[in-house]
């Protein structure tokens, strides 16, 4: 929606081309302010990544952009989920198949390279620069100047930094608020753990040789090894291919592995590094991680190794972190950073200026709402990743305690947030409430209803219309 006459959009830069940058990018684009997204990768196009997890989360707001039934088709929902020994005894089901009853969409798992050619698609080509590496940033009260590793410079209203785990967008905003005497810091919780995963997506096999391969839904299949810190997942995903991942601890790792991968993207990796017991491990849906490793083109196999942390300085002055740049959990879910972009677009979009106190405002609301969540989520994370890989007896006994005998009642109680949080883009369009579960009640734009009424449109009109 464009402004009037008289009030200035504000200029953005978003550094960052992923999963979050260009949510954050599609959100601006709509919404009619000034954008332009800096990617320090030489292409935009995403090929490395296995499956994730799309949560019902974020689907109003896939509507909203009009691609819901463009990811339902090349996507599955997760109807159930199996834990597993690795001599295949039942460790727990969890059924799922209420999710869409409840909230009226599933939980869709979806391979990370379609996914991020679909919101690409909506992203104009000249909007986006590559081999653009954030090196340093300069900023007071009018503005804020970035500098890239080719020594171009950009300058912006706002910087955003949706530029991943190892982003160079924090690292330049801590030496800056080093400089103002601000000791940036990272809120770690106890027991924390260094692991690594490896993914990959297979071509179409024949639905004979696997159980459920021809299903028209996906079924989540986790293995707990007996070996000490392993743990492996498949997901059947359309056109009969499985998404798989291994998961394993620091301590089962090669040093070399994790120097430098720590907190960084998703990288090659050669699977002739992995132990070779490891291809015999058998799978629930028939057959071994080898003949699922063999099925998988080389290059398109990749690895990430990553701490789960958050850093609780996300904002000061004219700049401003989401997305894995700001708290970084599992691997493998495509959602915290997505509902960062819409809380923080529908901020910027409310403003009534960009001047340094308005932003401070938005931003600080902005902190306000998600840091606790993604505080509650690192917490949650912390207990998976110790129910699903721990050894010690300790956390054997928390995960039968968990899986086996936690009440129902308590373990759907604790997912209430999760049904009932489903934000949408406040400037556009709200479609309706689905499912039995009505949503988190949201603030109204004043700002986008002064914009209908101007226009003597209904809730049906695009705001950037004009």
């Amino acid at each position: 929606m464009p402004d009037s006459p008289t009030v200035k959009s504000p200029k953005v830069i978003i550094a960052g081309a992923g999963l979050t940058g260009l949510t954050m990018a599609i959100l601006l684009e709509k919404a009619g302010i000034e954008y332009l997204v800096l990617e320090r990768s030489s292409e935009i196009q995403q090929t490395l990544g296995g499956a994730i997890i799309l949560s019902f989360n974020v689907m109003p707001l896939m509507e909203q952009f009009g691609v819901l039934e463009q990811i339902e088709a090349i996507s599955f929902p997760i109807e159930t989920t199996m834990i597993y020994k690795e001599d295949m005894e039942v460790i727990r089901e969890i059924n799922l198949r209420s999710n869409r009853k409840m909230v009226g969409y599933g939980t869709q798992v979806i391979p990370r390279p379609q996914l991020h050619a679909i919101l690409l698609a909506l992203v104009p080509k000249e909007k986006i620069l590559v081999s653009k590496s954030i090196e340093s940033l300069v900023q007071d009260t009018e503005s804020v100047t970035v500098t890239c590793e080719d020594k171009s410079t950009y300058t912006a209203d706002i910087l955003i930094g949706a530029d991943g785990s190892d982003s160079g967008t924090r690292q330049a905003l801590y030496k800056d608020m080093e400089k103002d005497g601000i000791t940036p810091k990272i809120i770690e919780e106890e027991n924390k753990t260094l692991y690594m995963s490896v993914f990959g997506t297979t071509d179409p096999m024949d639905p004979a040789n696997f159980e459920g391969l021809d299903d028209d839904c996906t079924r989540c299949d986790t293995v707990v090894g007996d070996e000490r810190g392993l743990t492996y997942r498949t997901f059947i995903i359309p056109n009969n291919r499985v998404s798989w991942r291994v998961d394993f601890q620091s301590s089962d790792m090669d040093p070399e592995w994790v120097e430098g991968y720590k907190n960084a993207d998703y990288k090659a990796f050669d699977l002739k590094k992995l132990p070779e017991r490891w291809r015999g491990r058998e799978l629930a849906m028939m057959g071994s991680l080898g003949i699922l490793f063999d099925n998988t083109p080389q290059d398109k196999i990749c690895k990430v190794v990553l701490e789960e942390n958050i850093y609780e300085n996300w904002k000061h002055g004219r700049t401003v972190l989401i997305g894995d740049a700001a708290h970084r959990l599992l691997p493998g879910f495509a959602l915290e950073g997505m509902l960062d972009a819409i809380v923080l677009a529908n901020l910027i979009y409310e403003m009534p200026t960009s001047n340094h106190k308005n932003i401070s405002k938005a931003f600080d609301e902005f902190y306000e709402e998600r840091f606790p969540t993604s505080r509650r989520e690192l917490s949650a994370t912390q207990q998976a990743t110790h129910v699903m890989f721990g050894r010690t007896w300790l956390d054997v006994a928390g995960r039968y305690l968990l899986l086996k005998l936690v009440p129902k009642y308590f373990k759907e109680k604790s997912r209430d947030y999760i049904n009932y949080y489903r934000p949408q883009a406040a400037f556009l369009p709200r479609v309706d409430t689905r499912g039995e579960n009505p949503p988190t009640p949201q603030r109204a734009s004043k700002k986008y209803a002064n914009y209908l009424k101007s226009k003597g449109a209904s809730g049906s009109a695009p705001a950037a219309a004009v």
